[in-house]
């Protein structure tokens, strides 16, 4: 018998008729015209694609899949999986009990131990567990869960059974939302053709369970926080939703300071005390001071503050020990012992081998098991090795089938449930709704899933969370308690656009000179400017100079520079994880605009293989950088977060432009005019120039203009003005240093405009400039670092004796630097 024979269809109940809940889908379904719903399908991966919605799905494997297996799924199925209210009321109730079981379980193994005692539980699923944190015996308090996720398989007896406990991770649970709100706008009819129960009340409760811990506290006195691994993390953009979803600070360890038995988030206002940690990071990685190991992450003293009662860690640090896969074999007979119950919810059949009946069980038909680790969660093996006592049997069942779109047609196939359970304070709350994971025909883990719905009971009262009685806000306008890695990540974000946008610009003017046929002298002497100031951009090597008329070198460069390994290529990578690592505050349609160009541009740029495509893909970067600018002017509240973002533009355009008239001027005079032609180009200012001017090319007017005007926003002063303003901005009157360090050089570049103004021969003053220039564009770079002295610098990575720590590489403050 085949998987598929073996197992339950989701939509057809044993007598062959269609169950009940689906029959309002289907009808919704069938009234769509013709290919239909395969376009809907391409309307919601479209939709994954724009909103980047595919990095938040969930990592638990699907049926069948590989031991330990991760990966998130890529695309949602437009025919969701469909629940009744009593079926679903009875998982809501089955998995509640299993968290209070789970809940009792985890408060013997970190107290007294007395199920040890008696052997109710072996401590071969105890002890070796890196998850069974010594230092919270008897010291950290509980509860252990406060949110808690269970993987579902429908088994050939039409009944649920629980795969697996989620207790650290969780995730999916922001992919529900997102699910439930592209099915919304792509499938109307068949989202108004049910009486589905809505999502939001879980996380209305899920607030304001929040709300209540901080509550005594004085409004911005203290703040929750989201403890994520980081932008490289799969899960990265399910913890932004979470943290937008729930109004609390995304953070990273190195975000996060203890002090006097207290834990902190490091801002630009200064350290500001958190009360409630939702940590998505194993138990063993939150404190190296006392948790040890072989890893330096984490914040020391963090389990200090939780034993001092000055913070909450969602859930306990030590829950990690509930995900045991040895564990469910032990639940029925605990559940009579710990709760005078009976499990009403059965896990899928798990065998400790430390039994001898249940080796024997396994050694007769070892095909029908996966192995795993009894007491490390997502560590499995092939062939069962060494003692016995260390390994779990855990069935392999046949999930059951729910109809699937595969190509044009629907099929049926292998799908496992996720549902996520809080507790609310009174008791357990089950989200009405969660994430389901689809498998290929063959039970393989698959990139599909499916939104969730549960219907409404007729008459059924949906119930929000009682209002919060708060009290009143004060009015804040300051935006100081932006984290400091927040901002030195909108800096770096603002200075690699704009470096982006400097390579690009001259790119594609050396490319316009080489097209030229038959190139005159002038052209030759502006190509060879061109490259001096492409070699200091690293964007060329000496050896790809041009020499006595051969330019072949050169346009290979210019083309490999966008290709995999190429400068441009790397700026672009650099460009898009800043955008990830500032995502929290970033809306849905800036990271849109963020990133979808900057896709099409990266691929552009790796397929042009003429100068023709080559400049095309340029100029979307030259307008990629334009709608960057024009984005965060329009749609970001003038505060911390802008503030930087606009600093870092400003400074990398002052060096640029400083670089760039630096090493254009630096010829004879007699061939200042070509050097002025193409700083004005450079700097976006031929118009202007000669709607003041017409035709007549002057270094005093042409200098004023790209320099010293101080009404054009690609000047030098320009900038330098900017980033004396926005530096004198930050909250509490910033560093006055740094404000009149900006004012000096913009006075320098003023006072450099004034001189060739004033000069009897001006093209001579102008080449005068160069090496000013260039010191100028130093100058800003040290300015840069001195910044991120002041408002960057975080706390250096711990260091544990005996281990080496790697230590990431700064970014450069020089303008080469990648």
């Amino acid at each position: 018998m085949t998987a598929a024979e073996a197992s339950v269809d989701e939509m057809v109940d044993g007598g062959g008729r269609v169950r009940p809940q689906w029959r309002g889908l289907l009808g919704a379904l069938s009234s769509l015209p013709e290919g239909g719903l395969v376009a809907r399908a391409r309307l919601l991966d479209r939709a994954f694609e724009e909103e980047g919605s595919a990095g938040l799905l969930p990592s638990h494997a699907a049926p069948g899949a590989a031991p330990g297996g991760r990966g998130a799924a890529g695309r949602l199925d437009p025919v969701p999986l469909v629940l009744d209210g009593a079926e679903f009321a009875a998982l809501a109730e089955g998995l509640a009990q299993r968290a209070r079981l789970l809940e009792a379980v985890l408060e013997d193994l970190h107290g007294p131990q007395f199920l040890l005692g008696r052997g109710a539980i072996p401590p071969e699923l105890v002890f070796p567990n890196p998850a069974f944190l010594r230092p919270c015996c008897n010291g950290v308090p509980g509860p252990f869960l406060h949110l808690y996720a269970a993987d579902l398989l429908r088994g050939a007896d039409g009944a649920w059974r629980v795969a697996g406990d989620s207790v650290v991770g969780m995730e999916g649970l922001a992919q529900a939302y997102a699910n439930r709100s592209h099915m919304a706008r792509t499938l109307p009819e068949c989202a108004r053709a049910v009486q589905m129960r809505p999502l939001r009340p879980f996380m209305d409760a899920w607030r304001d369970v929040l709300q209540r811990a901080v509550g005594g506290e004085p409004a911005g006195a203290a703040t929750v926080a989201l403890l994520t691994p980081g932008v490289g993390h799969p899960h990265w953009a399910e913890h932004v939703t979470l943290a937008r979803d729930l109004s609390c600070a995304l953070a990273e360890a190195g975000d996060l300071t203890a002090r006097g038995g207290a834990l902190f988030l490091k801002t630009l206002r200064g350290l500001q005390p958190v009360r409630v940690l939702l940590s998505r990071v194993p138990g063993a990685l939150l404190d190296p001071l006392e948790l040890g190991g072989r890893t330096a992450a984490g914040v020391p003293g963090l389990l200090d503050a939780a034993r001092a009662g000055n913070l909450v860690v969602h859930n306990h640090p030590g829950a990690g020990l509930a995900e045991a896969p040895a564990l469910p074999a032990f639940l029925p007979a605990l559940c009579r012992d710990l709760l005078g119950e009976e499990l009403a919810l059965p896990s899928v059949g798990t065998l400790w081998l430390g039994d001898p009946g249940s080796l024997a069980r396994y050694a007769a038909a070892p095909t029908g098991f996966a192995l795993r680790a009894a007491g490390e969660a997502g560590r499995g093996a092939e062939a069962l090795s060494g003692d016995p006592r260390g390994w779990a049997a855990v069935e392999r069942p046949a999930a059951s089938l729910a109809p699937t779109l595969v190509g044009e047609r629907l099929e049926p196939r292998p799908v496992a449930l996720r549902l996520f359970l809080l507790h609310d304070g009174a008791g357990w709350r089950c989200l009405p709704g969660g994430v389901a994971r689809v498998a290929d025909a063959e039970g393989r883990g698959g990139e599909v899933s499916k939104d969730v719905w549960v219907l409404s009971e007729e008459g059924a009262e949906i119930r929000g969370p009682a209002a919060l009685q708060v009290p009143a806000l004060a009015i804040r306008r300051a935006a100081g308690d932006l984290p400091s890695r927040v901002a030195d990540n909108l800096f770096w974000l603002g200075r690699y656009v704009e470096r982006l946008d400097d390579s690009a610009r001259l790119m594609r003017a050396t490319m316009a000179r080489l097209d030229r046929a038959p190139m005159l002298p002038r052209d030759l002497a502006e190509v060879a400017a061109l490259s001096r100031c492409l070699l200091d951009a690293k964007l060329i090597t000496e050896e790809q100079l041009p020499t006595s008329g051969d330019d072949a070198a050169l346009r290979r460069a210019m083309l490999q520079a966008g290709r995999k390994g190429g400068r441009v290529h790397r700026l672009t990578g650099e460009v898009a994880r800043l955008v990830e690592g500032t995502r929290d505050r970033l809306t849905g349609d800036m990271h849109a605009a963020f990133t979808l160009p900057l896709r099409d541009c990266r691929a552009a740029l790796m397929e042009a293989s003429t100068p023709a495509a080559l400049g095309a893909a340029l100029g979307g970067l030259v307008r990629y950088a334009s709608g960057v600018a024009g984005v965060a002017a329009e749609n970001m509240v003038r505060g911390g977060a802008h503030s930087f973002l606009d600093l870092g533009r400003r400074l990398e355009r002052g060096a640029s432009v400083a670089a760039l008239l630096g090493h254009l001027l630096a010829e004879p005079p007699a061939r200042v005019e070509s050097a002025l032609a193409l700083a004005l180009e450079l700097c976006d200012s031929v118009i202007t120039y000669r709607t003041r001017y017409l035709h007549l090319l002057q270094p005093a007017p042409a200098l004023d203009l790209v320099m010293a005007d101080p009404a054009n926003p690609r000047g030098l002063v320009f900038q330098l003005a900017a980033a004396e303003a926005l530096l004198a901005g930050v909250e509490g009157g910033g560093d006055p240093s740094l404000s009149a360090w900006a004012r000096r050089l913009r006075l320098e570049g003023e006072a450099m405009a004034a001189e060739v103004a004033g000069a009897a021969e001006g093209a001579t003053a102008a080449t005068l400039l160069s090496p000013r220039l260039l010191a100028l564009e130093e100058s800003v770079g040290a300015l840069s670092d001195a910044i991120g002295r002041r408002y960057f610098t975080l706390v250096a990575p711990p260091r544990l004796l005996g281990v080496d720590t790697a230590e990431a590489p700064a970014r450069g403050a020089v303008r080469g630097a990648a």
